[in-house]
């Protein structure tokens, strides 16, 4: 085999995920090319992936005939589907890919050469190494890992050093946002009391996130405003590679679940995170050290956008469970 595309799931996080997928698929085609397909906002982090050759954009929502022939150009002996989407494998087959390769989900099997029966009850990593252990790649370590060249945590550096870091406080992240929906989100005035007492304790808080995040963080910054100390901000001013680099030169990372959690995690940072509708068996950070801070909700893990009820799986978490998790993290 020559050529492997591989179309790279829609979300951060979950691209993160499909690592070590991937990582057990490099082991075992040394000599093939490996090309990462990827919508714009993800492809970035591919860059930052040893196992990985190349990569190619492409929109989710791109039209058939368009997918079809951009994939056919890259001349591709293989594809390994990493989305779950009647699209993706109707991308592929109309691309006349001669190998594809996916999970048996929404019907698509007939458009597949290799259908995999989807698992469940797993963690979202297990997952796709469960999908690539069925197609004959041995599995090895389920926790994802990233390169952060010394550029990029040095361009980081700077980039908080403009924002007001003096450059020898301790950074801890904390990112107030999450892409699905309001219900992942800890309550803005417990993340404003968080940043408070690690301002107390002598670290400096940074806040990230993406453009999206901007409403979140401006209500953490309201309730952390006259407190005399600094509370420095990134959000919406780091492209996936720039966040890589701040996280790695950060000694922890608070968050909800979300995309910057994997991210963190990834890259080496410990991570604390806030788990209220989603499941933590399912999506929790891997790798050594990191903490998981949940409240008794009998209505948890519910995977709703926005709570119908009164938030109490997010409300019931108090600011110094969160502060000593962390400090069990460090």
């Amino acid at each position: 085999m020559k050529r492997l595309l591989i179309l790279a799931p829609n979300w951060l996080g979950d691209a993160i995920l499909a690592l070590p997928a991937i990582a057990d698929v490099r082991r075992e085609l040394r000599g093939t090319e490996i090309v990462a397909v990827a919508r714009p906002a993800i492809a970035p982090l591919f860059a930052l992936v040893a196992d990985v050759d190349r990569t190619m954009t492409m929109d989710a929502a791109a039209p058939l005939r368009k997918a079809a022939k951009q994939l056919a150009a890259e001349h591709g002996d293989a594809v390994l589907l990493l989305r779950n989407s009647m699209r993706a494998a109707l991308w592929t087959a109309a691309a006349r890919i001669r190998e594809r390769w996916g999970f048996a989900a929404y019907f698509r099997s007939p458009l597949l050469t290799r259908a995999v029966m989807a698992p469940s009850g797993l963690h979202q990593a297990e997952y796709y190494q469960r999908l690539v252990h069925a197609l004959g790649f041995p599995n090895r370590s389920m926790a994802p890992r990233i390169t952060v060249p010394a550029a990029l945590r040095e361009a980081a550096a700077g980039a908080l050093r403009e924002a007001g870091w003096n450059g020898d406080s301790p950074l801890v992240a904390l990112a107030p946002g999450a892409a699905y929906g309001g219900a992942k989100r800890w309550p803005s005035k417990r993340f404003a009391g968080l940043a408070r007492a690690l301002a107390g304790d002598g670290v400096q808080p940074v806040l990230i996130g993406t453009a999206a995040d901007r409403a979140a963080a401006a209500d953490v910054e309201r309730g952390f405003a006259g407190e005399g100390r600094s509370l420095l901000s990134l959000v919406g001013r780091t492209d996936v590679p720039a966040l890589a680099g701040v996280l790695a030169i950060c000694r922890a990372l608070i968050t909800n679940d979300s995309g910057a959690m994997h991210l963190a995690a990834a890259a080496g940072t410990r991570v604390t995170a806030v788990f209220g509708p989603t499941d933590e068996r399912a999506t929790r950070p891997l790798g050594d050290g990191h903490q998981i801070v949940t409240a008794p909700a009998w209505c948890r893990p519910c995977m709703l956008r926005e709570c119908p009820l009164d938030h109490r799986c997010m409300r019931g978490v108090e600011a110094t469970a969160v502060i000593a998790a962390w400090r069990r993290s460090l």
